[in-house]
């Protein structure tokens, strides 16, 4: 019995010894495991920050060339943050050149931007300076992109544009370097220096290099002097010549005076800032406020500064106070002392007294109700018609038929 029981106890210790044994290599084991684990995450993190560290440069000096090894673009920064694919670049105070078929076309500086797509797009924020080294436009704003795939330099927010011919504001400004134009959009002001004008419009076409300004769509001109309006012209679409001192009105183009107080209305207006003359070669009116008194034509022009205007084509003259109408082929107006020639199919209707006069020469005042019908001195006939006041049951009578 005693042997038995010894041997019991022997198997007994035996089977807790190997429990606990099993039990610390399994600790150690995970322990081990643990370690092993911690190490590389440890040496995943260093290399990742070795490689964040690889991506920063400080005082760097970034371009890109196209596929004919000419510069697309150059800027310094005083620091650039690659992505880890490095096709994209966060970049601090930015100051560089822009290039199109290898020539610099921009300079351009701002505080901060992003180069996008492996340099496809370059984006500046902050106190954008972009300079066009062909024309010495310089666009300032809050925002600039360039697209040199597409020969396009955007700047936008705040933005505005200076050169020696004029200044423009707008909501964003779009440059084309080959064809050198610069289109303005959205609540577009350019004041010009000489001539004095300003262009008020949605959308304005500058072709700095030829001094030309023009919209194709509704468009304000007016024209200042100290800083005073003296003229103002509106139109669906306009065109300053800025060089020959030309601005040209299209469909339901006004212009508007102040000396003498009068407006011209016409679908195709050339307005000569130089020497003061507008014409139109297509139907045109011509009204004046002050004297209440129409012209229309199916052309004419008019010559500011000796105040004529010459009318050709289906010529009429009406005036409001008192009412009378005046048709012929052809007239000269004299607009500071209301004077008119006209020549060709003269008709004069006037209705307080009523007459009319019929001839192929008429001139007189159409205010006054003066005028005279003259024939040609080849016996051409002139024919007045006297219609007096009539009574019931009276047929009115005619008066005289002469030369």
């Amino acid at each position: 019995m005693r042997i038995n029981l010894d041997k019991s106890i022997f198997l007994k210790v035996f089977l807790i010894c190997l429990f606990f044994g099993i039990v610390a290599c399994d600790s150690e084991g995970r322990t081990a495991k643990k370690l092993a684990e911690d190490s590389r995450l440890a040496q995943e993190r260093a290399l990742a920050k070795e490689s964040d560290s690889n991506l920063t440069f400080n005082d760097v000096t970034l371009d890109k060339v196209d596929d004919s090894g000419r510069p697309l673009w150059k800027i310094k920064a005083k620091q650039a943050v690659y992505s880890n694919d490095k096709k994209d670049a966060k970049i601090q105070s930015p100051i560089g050149d822009l290039f199109q078929d290898g020539k610099i076309v921009y300079r351009v500086s701002g505080q901060t931007g992003e180069i996008k797509q492996d340099g496809k797009q370059i984006f500046l924020k902050g106190q954008i300076v972009a300079t066009d080294t062909q024309n010495g436009v310089v666009l300032r704003g809050n925002e600039m992109e360039w697209r040199p795939d597409e020969d396009l330099l955007i700047v936008r927010n705040n933005l505005t544009g200076t050169h020696k011919q004029a200044q423009a504001s707008a909501q964003e400004a779009r440059a084309f370097s080959r064809a050198k134009r610069i289109e303005f959009i959205g609540q577009v002001v350019a004041k010009a220096i000489d001539p004095p004008l300003i262009m008020k419009t949605e959308k304005l076409f500058w072709q700095v290099e030829e001094q030309k300004m023009f919209s194709d769509r509704f468009v304000q001109i007016e024209r200042y002097n100290k800083e005073k309006i003296t003229e103002r012209a509106t139109g669906n679409q306009g065109e300053v010549d800025l060089k020959n001192k030309i601005a040209k009105l299209g469909k339901n183009g006004q212009i508007t005076f102040s000396e003498p107080p009068m407006q011209i209305v016409s679908n195709a207006i050339v307005w000569n800032l130089n020497t003061k003359l507008v014409s139109s070669n297509q139907p045109v009116t011509i009204y004046q406020r002050e004297q209440q008194i129409t012209l229309i034509a199916s052309q004419g022009s008019v010559d500011l500064k000796p105040q004529i205007a010459y009318l050709v084509g289906g010529v009429q003259g009406r005036g409001e106070k008192p009412p009378s109408n005046l048709r012929t082929d052809k007239m000269t107006w004299y607009l500071e002392t209301q004077q008119f020639e006209a020549i060709g199919n003269v008709f004069y209707q006037q209705t307080d007294p009523p007459l009319t006069l019929n001839g192929p020469k008429a001139f007189g005042k159409l205010k006054e109700q003066k005028i005279v019908i003259t024939g040609n001195g080849d016996n051409s006939p002139v024919i007045t018609q006297i219609v007096p006041q009539s009574k019931p049951g009276d047929r009115g009578a005619e008066g005289q038929r002469g030369n």
